[in-house]
């Protein structure tokens, strides 16, 4: 008994430590306002990855064909995506989805899911910042942000503008990611429209 308790107890020491709780990273805080800054291109921070995600409250079909083979239909693509990028669709919507029980928990699911892989190549200080428009809002400009204090090597950061946000706001038309230390942009990461 007094074993076990020990165990508890160290355990409890190593999961509360100060230094494991500083690597960690909180939620996503939206910035009421948003400064402009001055921009200093770092080669030690790079973006590696960005993966996006639209969830709509249609889920995408997948049609059984006559030979038994899955055809896939009614994607956003005007290309119809082979059987495995289908598959992660599907799963990547049922991920999302996972212990959402009633239509209201569903309902607070569904709009954009940004992930971003990025790389700091010496211990720094770093903000990771979203600016974004969406399409009911126009040229409104909104922001979310994470710190992290003394990180190092590969990181990923996930931002969502989902429930009421993405359905009084719309769908998200242009973005972009910037990786922030000192007080100076040092990598940037931006879509297609963004101007």
């Amino acid at each position: 008994m007094k074993r076990l308790l020990a165990l508890a107890a160290v355990a409890l020491v190593f999961f509360d430590s100060p230094a494991l709780l500083a690597k960690q990273s909180s939620e996503p805080v939206l910035l009421r306002q948003i400064k402009p800054l001055p921009t200093a291109f770092d080669r030690d921070f790079e973006f590696r990855k960005t993966k996006l995600f639209l969830m709509s409250e249609e889920a995408p079909q997948t049609k059984q064909s006559s030979k038994g083979n899955t055809k896939s239909g009614d994607f956003t693509s005007s290309k119809a995506p082979t059987t495995a990028q289908a598959a992660a669709i599907t799963f990547e919507r049922q991920y999302r989805l996972f212990g959402a029980v009633t239509k209201l928990d569903q309902h607070q699911r569904f709009g954009n899911y940004f992930d971003f892989f990025w790389r700091v190549r010496r211990p720094a200080d770093v903000t990771v910042r979203l600016e974004y428009q969406q399409s009911k809002l126009h040229a409104h400009l909104q922001a979310q942000e994470v710190s992290y204090n003394d990180v190092r090597g590969d990181q990923k950061t996930e931002f969502k503008v989902i429930g009421d946000d993405y359905f009084d706001g719309g769908r998200v038309i242009a973005w972009r990611c910037l990786l922030i230390n000192d007080g100076r942009i040092v990598a940037e990461k931006r879509s297609f429209l963004w101007e």
